[in-house]
């Protein structure tokens, strides 16, 4: 994770509530005046004037709050496209490693930037997407500026995005989340519990079930002498070359240890891994910010392609603690699920950037920030292992990033078990372990019907440095926990912790609430418990 100077010295922009902010909340669907009056219900009502201003061309004020919102959203097209330009003229002036590493980055997430404001408009448009989607993509679109900014902090270059930080991309954004905010429609009260959240079809649900699915896989990738995919890669490379009409595309991934640095791009959709199991297919890199990576760049794995899934696979990165920040999988794949896999690494194993994210089963160990990131991702029936961190570090088992309060993101850790890993066991009652701190202003992460060991230290969450830095802002809380680590009356007593959630509380935090699991996730075939 970055330190805590992101917060001031880079941060994209500081969230004031003005006092006419309330009137976003008094706006009927077809109430109005003038474009001022208009903008003075938004979080930055200075840039939404001069954006959508006359000057601008836009002479007639807007009719109702359906025709602001796209009018805020083309106007953040506007912007990106226009960051987009500068940031690749710049580019061409990179003429060291670090900067061409910073440069890379941002510039690729700056496009996904624009992939998604652009998926939210033609989405509204053909009434193809929903609110709920439209606000998932809007997190995103900003969260990724947010991890630009991360890295450029990291290898101390905040000049290189200069064109991003001035140009206003991020307030637009933060307006068009506050509008659609609006547009959300009251969440089911329903506890019905299924196996998988709704996004996940029937047939995805076999796939991800099935023992056998190993037969029907497109191609095999094998260490074996003579396979005609002996590396992921190549295999990837295939997909990417024959026309697949964004159907699913299987990849066998038999045993072995695969030393390979993987990314799956944003127009590579509905890819699945699937291994022989976590101790038999091992996917694994070594990159680090201190061997010159990015937080971002350093990941084994990196998923942006939506309907991602992965079986029975290890992501694992070697750096070790003394590679400071090296994360095994980035994940900003939206609608994608993890089954039975094992996530390795020590700090920022695990980096849930953005979107929806559902993680069945699985393995996740490390020591500082070790799951991080801006997803609404939900953990079920998964066991968080807390490794022996380096002498004199705390570990933090979490830091979530929600950076804008009306981003629809958040960690939910749902019947899991927090345990110490073997190395930390002969040296536990030495070593402080937090279940979280906050790394962004908003950040959200709850623990619900969770086991926690002995091991946890009784105020349960630390903050971040020396600091009371997002005490009243961020929303922690612990929902029927137990385990001897799981007691609360030590806990922290900061305005934003709830130490006691309410079962309707807790509900926003399922896999129904956070992520609309019903949707999507019975298509997969993993199954889910979506209340409580």
């Amino acid at each position: 994770m970055a330190s805590i100077n992101f917060i001031s010295s880079c941060c994209l922009y500081v969230f004031i509530l003005s006092s006419s902010f309330n009137l976003l909340i008094q706006a009927t669907e077809e109430s109005g005046g003038d474009i001022n009056w208009w903008c003075q219900t938004t979080p930055h009502p200075n840039q939404c004037n001069y954006f959508l201003g006359r000057g601008r061309g836009h002479h007639t004020p807007p009719k109702h709050r359906a025709d602001f919102r796209m009018r805020v959203l083309q106007a953040a097209i506007d912007n990106a496209n226009e960051a987009q330009g500068c940031a690749k003229n710049l580019g061409e002036m990179c003429s060291t490693t670090v900067t061409k590493a910073v440069w890379n980055d941002c510039y690729q997430l700056l496009n996904n930037t624009i992939s998604q404001l652009n998926q939210t408009v033609i989405g509204l448009k053909n009434n193809r997407s929903s609110d709920f989607d439209a606000q998932t993509w809007l997190s995103a679109a900003l969260t990724n500026l947010q991890t630009c900014f991360t890295g450029c902090v990291e290898l101390n270059v905040t000049d290189l995005v200069t064109p991003i930080r001035s140009s206003n991309l991020t307030e637009m954004i933060s307006n068009s989340l506050a509008i659609n905010h609006l547009f959300l429609k009251q969440k089911s009260s329903s506890d019905q519990t299924d196996d998988f959240p709704g996004w996940v079809t029937r047939h995805d649900r076999r796939l991800l079930t099935t023992a056998t699915i190993q037969s029907i896989a497109n191609v095999t990738v094998s260490k074996a002498a003579g396979s005609r995919f002996p590396t992921i890669q190549s295999a990837l490379d295939y997909a990417g070359s024959i026309e697949r009409l964004n159907q699913r595309f299987i990849i066998y991934i038999k045993s072995g240890v695969y030393n390979e640095n993987i990314l799956i791009g944003s127009d590579f959709n509905n890819i699945m891994f699937v291994g022989d199991g976590i101790r038999y297919t091992i996917i694994s890199g070594n990159r680090s910010v201190a061997g010159g990576s990015t937080t971002y760049s350093s990941a084994t794995v990196g998923v942006d392609g939506s309907g991602f899934f992965a079986r029975g696979i290890t992501f694992r990165n070697t750096a070790g603690p003394e590679g400071a920040q090296a994360v095994a999988l980035r994940s900003a794949s939206d609608l994608s699920v993890f089954y039975a896999c094992s996530f390795e690494g020590y700090q920022d194993t695990l980096f849930t950037v953005s979107q929806r994210q559902f993680y069945k089963l699985c393995y996740i160990s490390g020591t500082v920030d070790f799951i991080f990131g801006n997803a609404a991702v939900v953990f079920q029936n998964c066991v968080i292992l807390v490794r022996k961190p380096l002498n004199g570090q705390a570990n933090m088992i979490t830091a979530q990033g929600r950076g804008d309060p009306f981003q629809n993101t958040g960690i939910s850790i749902h019947n899991c078990r927090v345990v110490p890993s073997p190395d930390l066991i002969p040296v536990v009652g030495s070593v402080q372990t937090y279940l979280g701190r906050p790394w962004q202003e908003f950040s959200r992460t709850v623990f619900l019907k969770t086991y926690m060991d002995s091991f946890i230290n009784p105020k349960g969450w630390s903050p971040w440095g020396n600091t009371d830095f997002a005490f009243s802002t961020l929303y922690y809380g612990e929902y029927s926990c137990f385990g001897s680590g799981a007691a609360l009356e030590n806990r922290v007593n900061w305005t934003g912790y709830h130490a006691q959630m309410s079962l309707s509380e807790a509900y926003d935090f399922t896999v129904e609430g956070l992520i609309a699991g019903r949707q999507w996730l019975p298509a997969t075939g993993v199954s889910f418990t979506a209340g409580m």
